[in-house]
């Protein structure tokens, strides 16, 4: 961060620049005037609703919060001084593994860890002094709000998108608790690092995948407003494929595997089935062969299991494979397929099986040729090579004669053909372009019953169970007879019992299974003996849809109300983290698209515009304990002050580039606040001077910042504010200290519009201005005051005047001068009477007010 301007003003005991004592003051001040309270029904000021992401309570704030908190709250209370009444609330990701884990090394209550965290964190947030409205806090892990969770489950498993099945899931050997797929990354727990595992256990789900298409389409209405890299995540993630579904009869098996394939035009290509062997037809198939086939292929799942996804999925990874002695069906040419399963193809894709083409496949052809397949050329792309060969000699004829051509054929080289051309061995295909015959064999396909035209998607069901105890639970009893039934609306919330007694540890199941008294339960259809679901619901659950529980924290009759939501939502700004950009974001807006079908809003995106802010490092790097770079928040606010570190969090560079704390200098924020804060202390003129008689030069730099402000904070360009900023206290300094001195109205104004900024990123400095100016607190609802536009009309502008190409002279001219005017002014001068001396001038450029080029010869 660059240095402030020093400081040359005077100063005596008066004008001591005291951070401590002014938080102190001012915090009382606005407990009591609850300046950015929204519960007022009457205020007809239009809205807006800006919202930070809400923090997890594991400890106090840190840098990262710092930045977040401050960058956010520019917005704030940008758009508070622009008129709107602001929606800004806060609250706490109250439920999840690291309270528990952290309860659980302490050997205290999760709730007891949780809550004084939160009030820890409460506390420095106030002293942080974002404008947050204290009246409608919310935490998580309250029953008023995760009694709503419950109500949403029930309304989702009504709607069938909440189901339960047994399959293979990702598992954390750390903590003892299933992943959904988004929360591994790089094949280990996002969460604690542990290497994911997979295991096979009966979970619920949220079917997000029936949405994939909305969530992918309506990524075009965030266009914009959205950061491009997280639209783009989004759109990866979810990974729509445009292709067809294949049905293979399997000998010895009655009903068909459906494959699918974004190159149907290959099917006459594909010469063996691969299937993934953790999937449910790999094991059904295998039950039909030879017990040495079965134990070879026992072996082979054992080993499949112990290697992640990640390591799958690795091109350049040696294949391996089992075959496993049955076959399909090509369904275009009656040609027997062996199938293999291979753990290149994974369980979740489609049916977790493939037709392999291994012609024009990398993958398949790798396996093939290790294991001896056949590999067959269905796209015949000679003819790109052929037109790109120069002819270098005729026959006696003279036709060109091409010299030969090296072998294209994948089972000769290796590498698997991808480029365009004809299709060939493909019967009716043949000679067609790849798009036509997609089109071709497609058609054909559904005419015959024997497949259709299909869109897959990379993006899974939400799994949302966890084996825990610190979570909202699954509102289901299960019965004796195995059926599964809603707890009734009227008997939520199902409340988590008391962890004292129960044994918290991660052992693989829910510690809510041993609390007998909790879990037996009668069965509200007919009484009979049942047990509650033991599973409680991931906390991205929780953070889906809090935007909304904002609008009536405590109403305990609904989750929220629908006439507030159309009030207040969607918010307008929404602040956070990029490391969000699919997890909670993805599912935030899938629950909204819910919401919407069931008729409780009225807008599909629960965010309309955001904004990713980067990282706060120390010397390069992330902090950590382990790397000793750990710069702790409350320090610097004791060593600097509030505003001191929210100002360097905004003057540091643009939002979404990460900080170095060793590059920047709150020092030097704390100096340019005290040389800004003594400006009000050297204004003599009374509050209501008449500001048009004052000095003109430094109205206009004042009235600049008016015009130039409110663009630059809504394109986020909080940075280039603050530097306008210093120069507008220099400009005030410099008429301070010259004649007439701060009796100038126009000193006055530019203080009162320093304050005004300052109110954005320094609020305890900038409502101390306010109040030494004259006026009565708070300064955040002063209201921003327009820019006249007579001042800020240039006098004149700087005109260059070049010869040839070089500056030979300059004017001060009209911004609205003639061009014509111009010219001849230009000629005129002696910079280029001495420059041209006696020249043909042969062309003039005139790019009024600013340039005159002269062009001579001779």
């Amino acid at each position: 961060m660059a240095s402030a301007p020093s400081d040359n003003s005077r100063s005596d005991e008066h004008d001591d620049y005291d951070f401590a004592s002014m938080q102190e003051k001012w915090q009382a001040s606005w407990d009591e005037l609850k300046p950015f309270s929204t519960a007022t029904a009457d205020d007809t000021r239009p809205r807006k609703y800006v919202l930070d992401m809400f923090p997890y309570p594991s400890g106090d704030l840190h840098m990262g919060h710092a930045e977040a908190y401050a960058l956010g709250d520019v917005i704030a209370r940008y758009w508070r001084q622009q008129g709107f009444n602001v929606l800004h609330p806060i609250g706490w990701d109250s439920f999840g593994l690291p309270a528990e884990n952290a309860a659980i090394k302490r050997g205290i209550d999760p709730r007891a860890w949780t809550y004084e965290n939160i009030e820890q964190q409460k506390r420095s947030m106030k002293l942080y002094a974002a404008s947050f409205d204290w009246d409608r806090v919310l935490h998580t892990s309250d029953p008023e709000y995760y009694k709503w969770n419950q109500w949403l489950f029930l309304k989702m498993y009504e709607k069938g998108l909440a189901y339960r099945k047994a399959s293979w899931v990702n598992w954390c050997p750390n903590d003892q608790t299933v992943l959904a797929n988004e929360q591994v990354v790089d094949g280990v727990c996002e969460r604690c690092g542990a290497t994911a595992e997979k295991k096979k256990l009966t979970q619920w789900y949220f079917k997000i995948t029936d949405y994939a298409d909305r969530l992918l389409d309506d990524l075009n209405q965030l266009e914009g407003s959205w950061p491009s890299k997280v639209i783009a995540m989004q759109r990866n993630w979810i990974g729509r494929s445009i292709g067809a579904e294949v049905d293979f009869e399997v000998e010895g098996r009655e009903e068909k595997v459906a494959v699918f394939t974004t190159r149907p035009d290959t099917l006459y290509g594909a010469t063996f089935m691969v299937v993934a062997p953790d999937s449910d037809l790999a094991a059904e198939l295998v039950a039909g062969s030879s017990d040495a086939v079965k134990q070879e292929f026992a072996s082979y799942l054992t080993a499949v299991q112990k290697t992640s996804e990640i390591d799958r999925q690795d091109a350049a990874r040696e294949k391996t494979g089992v075959f496993l002695d049955r076959f399909a069906v090509n369904p275009v040419n009656g040609e027997r397929l062996p199938i293999w399963a291979a753990d290149y193809v994974l369980s979740d894709y489609g049916t977790g099986a493939i037709m392999a083409v291994p012609a024009h496949d990398q993958r398949d052809l790798d396996f093939a040729l290790k294991f001896g397949l056949p590999v067959r050329v269905v796209v015949d792309t000679n003819a790109a090579v052929t037109g790109a060969i120069p002819v270098i000699e005729t026959d006696e004829n003279g036709d060109p004669v091409l010299p030969e051509l090296p072998s294209l054929d994948p089972a000769v080289t290796g590498e698997a053909l991808g480029g365009e051309g004809r299709m060939m061995n493909s019967g009716p295909l043949d000679g067609l372009s790849k798009a036509n015959a997609i089109k071709r064999v497609t058609a054909q396909l559904e005419e015959a019953g024997t497949g259709r035209s299909a869109r897959n998607y990379r993006l899974r069901d939400w799994l949302i169970s966890r084996q825990r105890y610190w979570g909202t639970p699954i509102p289901i009893i299960h019965a004796e007879d195995g059926s599964m039934v809603p707890v009734p609306e009227d008997q939520l919330p199902v409340t988590l019992p008391p962890s004292e007694g129960l044994d918290l540890k991660p052992k693989g199941s829910s510690p809510l299974g041993a609390a007998e008294d909790w879990v037996n339960v009668p069965n509200p259809v007919d009484g009979s003996p049942a047990r509650r679901d033991p599973d409680t619901m991931d906390t991205f659950v929780d953070s889906s849809w809090y935007f909304l529980r904002f609008l009536n924290p405590h109403d305990d009759t609904q989750a929220f109300d629908p006439k507030e939501a159309e009030k207040w939502a969607p918010v307008d700004q929404y602040v956070g983290g990029v490391t969000h950009a699919i997890l909670h974001l993805l599912y935030a807006r899938f629950i909204t698209k819910v919401l919407y079908d069931l008729g409780y809003v009225s807008f599909t995106e629960p965010f309309s515009a955001l904004l990713n802010q980067g990282m706060v490092l120390m010397d390069g790097s992330a902090m950590s304990k382990s790397k000793g770079n750990i710069v702790q928040l409350s320090e610097q606010l004791a060593l600097h002050g509030v505003d001191a570190v929210r100002l360097t969090m905004a003057f540091a560079g643009p939002p979404e580039d990460d900080i170095d704390w060793a590059d920047v200098s709150p020092h030097a924020s704390a100096k340019f606040l005290a040389r800004a804060w003594r400006l009000a202390s050297d204004v003599t003129s009374a509050p209501d001077v008449l500001w048009k008689t004052g000095d003109v030069g430094l109205r206009r730099v004042t009235h600049r910042f008016l015009a130039d402000a409110p663009k630059l904070i809504e394109s986020f360009k909080f940075n280039v504010v603050v530097a306008r900023l210093m120069e507008l206290v220099n400009a005030t300094r410099k008429a301070i200290d010259g004649a007439p001195g701060g009796s100038d109205a126009a000193v006055r104004e530019a203080t009162e519009t320093v304050a005004l900024g300052l109110s954005l990123f320094a609020p305890y400095t900038a409502e101390d201005m306010w109040e030494r100016l004259g006026h009565p607190a708070p300064v955040a609802l002063a209201g921003w005051r327009k820019a006249d536009p007579v001042l800020l009309v240039e006098q004149s502008v700087t005109a260059v005047v070049q010869v040839d190409g070089k500056v030979r002279d300059k004017l001060e001219v009209s911004p609205t001068i003639d061009p014509a005017e111009l010219e001849r002014l230009a000629l005129a001068t002696a910079g280029a009477i001495r420059s041209i001396a006696g020249r043909e001038v042969v062309n003039v450029i005139v790019r009024a007010p600013k340039i005159v080029s002269i062009s001579t010869r001779g």
